[in-house]
């Protein structure tokens, strides 16, 4: 939030600097995150001086250039070639001396500076309008008043008006503090605290009044919970031009481009009380009659940006008599009612709508304003009627309108303050410090919370309603102390705290798998845990009616709780890739967030994302690329080094791979190590190899912390292993394989591991080859060649049968 210093000094006369005012302000909770210098004009004109030209002869070498003489209030003329045809003797003239720095209209700077043109000396340069930024004529030279003294600067000729601008990070509880007036408030009280009494400046509005009452207009609410209070007035015979330019400056200082007067104002008044206002064009609404109500799903209605939208039943609207939709309540006005240049009569509308509806209509339609960011927040109810009549009287005397009506003000149920009780107990346990019963009634008058009653324990207090943020005793205590000042606590030196019981050895273990990683060049990567809704669409394992959904999500990307990390991975994967880095290793310690039914649960994973390049490339090594199986062995040797050996490996279930294995032990699944499919990783902008592991680390803890030191006698007789290389169709899957095999040979078989995938154009149309190993054991004797032979054989008849698999 931006907030003027010239501003805001006219609501408090205050002569502090703005430095030191920021720091008061970011004492008092309102945190300064910068002071910027704004100016009407870039250099405020700063070494431009008003100059008498005292005499004017033709240049001996140029016919369209002019030796003058200048008079700028110092102890001699000075030469200043030029080349305007308006240049005459006796003129009173701007003159830019050397040293000056002068900004064109990109805000590009250039210096004046001593120089010779066609061989004569120029000592400044006499200036036109759009060389000074004072308008875009460069058909001569300005020329000024005659009555002005040479020496005069240029600056206070044409009032140009410095400013310093206060760039506040507002949270989102001080809705109180969303105007430059809500910021004195709180300015002051600071002040007082500080022993400093200003007296806080509300714009006048007493000589409100209707000057002819010749356009009426009639209101009506239909929904009243939406819109408890809603005021309108018109004014007619005005005129839609440019505003003044004390208008357009403070807009400026605030980073706003001015439009037309009627909008400047309401703009001006919504920064200077916080409370948004919108004009209609009253020839625009049909029947003089404002609707406000909700319309049907489904219904057309195009915003002042051009963009058509459809409506959602519980989006306030601002309709006409027939119920034609002028404006989105709150959010953003129409196309076709607003005020233009042909405007002669308007509608003024000023309202307090319902926070919470104005919020969901705002992120519905993805439209953020000025008016959605306050009426979202809650603005204060008491100023609707008084905003209204401020801008009123700006219009009237700006535009010469005529207000031509009452201001109707529907307002059947009054928002009242809010009472509670202060307990002097709780605010010396809350602060840790005794503070005088004097001091805490002292800030609360100061910050407009009336007390109501006293005792002997505390204050019954009246919380004005626009303190929406005030709603609790323990609020109160914060309040009596972000004014008395946090630096102004004393505290003890000696710290007393007891120690609760933790579990270390999670921590521990975390940390000996995250060194070992980090060991390996892996990068630990930090996901938010809300995601896109849209991201289960990716696999069949995740389910809509499992998402954990936000109520009232930030964005449609933040809308859930993630069920898996590889989406947010894959986001990181991208981003990396798009700037050229090639050689990624991330892992994430986080959890997943899943509903059944009415009950919610979480769960811990690892995650790991491989891609690109394994090492980076050296004259002394050759360019390798990451794959399936040096993950696998990644994944491996952190289980190893946690002590969770002889691992079963399995075809995985989980889809978002298109090649897989699953790691388990027991009844336990410890981990999914797979290549993600190219049609997931197309949504992500992904063209090469990504290797995905998740690792349910639950199941790995509760292995590893169970894993105490067994001893087995090792094998008698040896074990054999031997190597297929398999000719497949592409449709076959490893899982089809691996089942196949175990049920040829449930005796003397072991393990069954793919090592090797291999696709490509010298295969054939959709074929492609699997390099698979088999574990043989018998733990009885030692196999010889002729069992080896027979079960090998009946492997190779069994995958040739099933799988129409050929050796290669």
């Amino acid at each position: 939030m931006k907030i003027s210093y010239n501003w805001l000094k006219q609501f408090l006369k205050i002569d502090w600097d703005a430095v030191k005012t920021g720091e008061l302000l970011t004492d008092l909770g309102l945190e300064v995150e910068g002071i910027d210098l704004i100016e009407s004009i870039k250099g405020s004109l700063q070494g431009v001086v008003v100059g008498e030209i005292l005499s004017c002869e033709k240049h001996p070498n140029a016919d369209k250039l002019s030796i003058t003489m200048v008079n700028i209030g110092g102890e001699e003329p000075i030469q200043i070639v030029c080349g305007a045809p308006n240049v005459a003797a006796g003129q009173k003239v701007p003159v830019a001396t050397v040293g000056t720095i002068l900004y064109d209209e990109q805000e590009k700077s250039f210096k004046i500076k001593k120089g010779k043109i066609r061989g004569e000396v120029s000592f400044g340069m006499i200036c036109a309008e759009d060389e000074l930024g004072l308008g875009k004529g460069h058909d001569g030279i300005l020329v000024l008043d005659d009555a002005l003294t040479p020496g005069t600067p240029v600056a206070d000729v044409f009032k140009i008006e410095t400013d310093e601008v206060f760039e506040i990070g507002l949270t989102p509880n001080r809705a109180d503090a969303m105007s430059h007036y809500g910021t004195a408030r709180d300015l002051r009280a600071g002040l007082m605290q500080q022993g400093i009494k200003l007296e806080l400046i509300s714009p006048s509005v007493s000589n409100f009044h209707v000057d002819e009452r010749k356009l009426k207009f009639d209101i009506e609410v239909e929904n009243k919970e939406l819109a408890p209070r809603y005021c309108g007035i018109t004014i007619t015979d005005l005129k839609v031009k440019e505003s003044p330019e004390w208008i357009q400056n403070k807009l400026k200082a605030l980073g706003l481009a001015p439009i037309n007067n009627i909008v400047d104002i309401t703009n001006y008044v919504l920064h200077e009380l916080g409370q948004p206002l919108h004009a209609f064009d009253a020839n625009k609404v049909n029947g003089n009659k404002i609707l406000v109500k909700t319309l049907k799903a489904g219904t057309k209605f195009t915003t002042l940006d051009g963009v058509e939208r459809e409506l959602d039943v519980e989006d306030l609207m601002i309709c006409d008599a027939n119920s034609n939709p002028l404006c989105l309540a709150g959010v953003f006005g129409g196309e076709d009612s607003g005020v233009s240049n042909k405007t002669t009569s308007i509608f003024l509308e000023s309202a307090y709508f319902n926070p919470v509806s104005i919020r969901k209509s705002a992120k519905r339609h993805a439209l953020n304003t000025d008016a959605s960011f306050r009426f979202e927040r809650g603005v204060n109810p008491n100023f609707t009627k008084y905003a209204l009549k401020r801008a009123a009287l700006l219009i009237s005397e700006i535009t010469g309108g005529t207000i031509a009506s009452d201001i109707i003000d529907l307002y059947p149920t009054k928002i009242i303050d809010f009472e509670l009780f202060l307990s002097y107990e709780n605010v010396e346990r809350l602060i840790g410090e005794k503070l005088s019963n004097e001091t805490i009634k002292k800030i609360l008058a100061s910050l407009e919370i009336k007390i109501n009653s006293e005792t002997e324990g505390g204050l019954g207090l009246i919380v004005p309603a626009y303190r929406v943020d005030v709603q609790r005793e323990a609020d109160i205590i914060e309040e009596i102390l972000r004014v008395y000042g946090y630096n102004n606590i004393q505290f003890s030196h000696k710290l007393n705290t007891s120690i609760p019981f933790f579990d270390f050895s999670v921590v521990k273990i975390e940390n000996i798998v995250g060194n070992q990683l980090n060991s390996l060049g892996f990068y630990e990567i930090m996901s938010n845990s809300l995601t896109k809704a849209s991201y289960i669409e990716y696999s069949d394992n995740l389910n809509e009616e499992n998402n954990v959904a936000m109520l009232n999500p930030l964005s449609n990307d933040l809308a859930v709780m993630r069920q898996s990390l590889l989406f947010s991975g894959l986001e990181s994967i991208s981003y990396n890739i798009n700037r050229k880095n090639n050689l990624l290793k991330f892992f994430e310690f986080g959890k997943t967030y899943h509903k059944y039914d009415e009950k919610y649960e979480e769960f811990k994973h690892l995650a790991l994302f491989v891609s690109g390049n394994r090492s980076k490339n050296t004259w002394t090594s050759t360019k390798k690329t990451s794959d399936f199986f040096y993950v696998k062995g990644v994944v491996k040797s952190l289980l190893e080094r946690l002590g969770v050996v002889s691992i079963k490996t399995s075809p995985t279930k989980n889809d978002v791979f298109s090649e897989g294995v699953s790691l388990g032990l027991g009844k336990f699944k410890l981990a999914d190590i797979g290549v993600v499919k190219k049609e997931i990783l197309k949504h992500f902008g992904i063209k090469q190899e990504v290797v995905y592991v998740d690792l349910n680390w639950d199941n790995v803890l509760k292995i590893s912390s169970n894993k105490g030191i067994k001893v087995k006698a090792l094998p008698k007789f040896p074990s054999v292993k031997r190597d297929l290389s398999l000719l497949l169709d592409s449709s076959v899957t490893f899982e089809e394989l691996y089942n196949l095999a175990f049920q040829t040979e449930r005796k003397l078989l072991k393990e069954v591991d793919l090592f090797d995938v291999y696709e490509g154009n010298k295969l054939g149309a959709n074929k492609k080859s699997y390099a698979v190993s088999f574990l043989l054991e018998d733990e009885q004797k030692t196999l010889n060649e002729k069992q080896i032979d027979k079960i090998m054989q009946k492997l190779q008849a069994t995958f040739e049968k099933n799988l129409e698999a050929t050796l290669r």
